[in-house]
């Protein structure tokens, strides 16, 4: 990870987000991020000789609650450490802004990544609006 460079300050573009999701997510279909970088409270992204390996959004509430969403890593690069490192500096970011509470979903399979970051597993309910 000696070359890797962390950022919250510049937003990445439509390309270099889909391809990094296109190889990290297999059922990926293109989109335009322009609105949810919009409206995001933060994001953290990492580079490698300038090459976009990682990227994790945070939402907010206006309020004392935000969320993770979206944390990809570039499976060249995962099991290196980046993903943790982004959600650390994404929690950071969120304590900036006025975040209380920083929450993320995430399937059972994905426990592990998340408890080596800090989270712990409450109960939650969701709603799939789709079906």
């Amino acid at each position: 990870m000696n070359d890797l460079e962390l950022s919250s300050d510049l937003q990445p573009d439509n390309a270099e987000l889909n391809a990094l999701f296109e190889a990290a997510w297999p059922d990926h279909t293109p989109r335009d991020f322009r609105p949810i970088l919009a409206r995001s409270l933060a994001w953290v992204i990492a580079r490698s000789r300038n090459r976009l390996v990682g990227y994790v959004n945070v939402a907010g509430d206006g309020g004392d609650h935000a969320f993770i969403l979206d944390p990809t890593v570039h499976p060249e690069f995962q099991r290196r450490g980046i993903g943790t490192t982004l959600l650390r500096k994404a929690a950071e970011l969120a304590k900036l802004k006025g975040a209380a509470w920083l929450h993320v979903d995430f399937e059972d399979r994905f426990e592990p990544f998340y408890r080596k970051a800090g989270y712990r597993s409450t109960g939650a309910g969701v709603l799939n609006l789709r079906t």
